[in-house]
């Protein structure tokens, strides 16, 4: 029987290629689509919204943190993808005693590109996959330009919330040649206008995810940040980690930097 690692280096016995596969990870799911894989998919989360007339058609197994494990066994799967931050541990290690669960994590752009040629091989689309890690790493190879404007990127509000060293939205920043402000801490930081004020960003980004931000949040503290671009992002650009990175750098392009 053949055995697949994932990127926690937990193991998963496979009795054959996978033909009902639930996707916890909206970006995941992004992927398994581009990878060709619309009829096997049979479950995905409320928040799998691209590509968004075959996600309206899917069977939804809950939230990627509120999980319904009965709907789960009603679609009766032969894999689960998930993903270590995105997905709550203990619904996943419940899941895990009856079904093979395989989780990503992934926290640079090396991590992702590592997480689509796992999953191709893992669901008998190799070339597929190949040839998708080949196109973002063009996409993205010389990109990167010497550190300048030093940007803070908020994807909360009440408290106001940014990103840390170890997330991927950070990795992403880097590769723009930008320098975050909280680089030195980790995970989520909590911040506040005060800190914000005395860090003094050259950029600050108001991500359109988790938390919503719309344009009238930018203009309510660009009153507070005259000097300061202040902008509304698009989020998925800068924390999907699957087949949405063939888009990320175009759109980075179009961002007033």
């Amino acid at each position: 029987m053949p055995h697949f690692t994932d990127q926690l280096n937990r193991t998963i016995e496979l009795a054959h290629s996978p033909k009902r596969i639930i996707s916890l990870v909206p970006s995941q799911t992004e992927l398994l689509f581009d990878l060709g894989l619309q009829e096997e998919i049979v479950g995905i989360t409320k928040f799998c919204i691209h590509p968004q007339e075959l996600c309206k058609s899917k069977p939804k197994v809950g939230g990627t943190k509120n999980i319904n494990i009965e709907k789960i066994a009603e679609l009766n799967p032969d894999l689960i993808i998930a993903n270590k931050e995105e997905n709550q541990k203990e619904p996943i290690e419940a899941l895990s005693k009856d079904y093979p669960v395989w989780i990503s994590d992934v926290k640079n752009l090396e991590d992702a590109l590592n997480m689509i040629k796992l999953l191709g091989v893992l669901l008998e689309k190799g070339e597929k996959a190949k040839e998708m890690i080949e196109k973002i790493q063009d996409a993205f190879i010389d990109k990167r330009s010497k550190p300048s404007k030093r940007v803070a990127y908020l994807i909360w509000q009440n408290p106001y919330m940014s990103i840390g060293k170890d997330t991927f939205i950070h990795d992403m920043l880097t590769h723009l040649g930008l320098v975050n402000v909280f680089g030195d801490k980790k995970r989520y930081p909590i911040t506040s206008m005060e800190e914000l004020k005395k860090l003094q960003p050259d950029c600050l980004w108001l991500s359109s995810e988790p938390f919503p931000f719309k344009q009238s949040h930018v203009d309510h503290i660009k009153r507070h940040f005259l000097a300061t671009n202040v902008q509304l992002v698009d989020g998925e650009m800068f924390s999907w980690y699957g087949s949405r990175l063939l888009l990320a750098i175009k759109y980075f392009k179009t961002l007033d930097i």
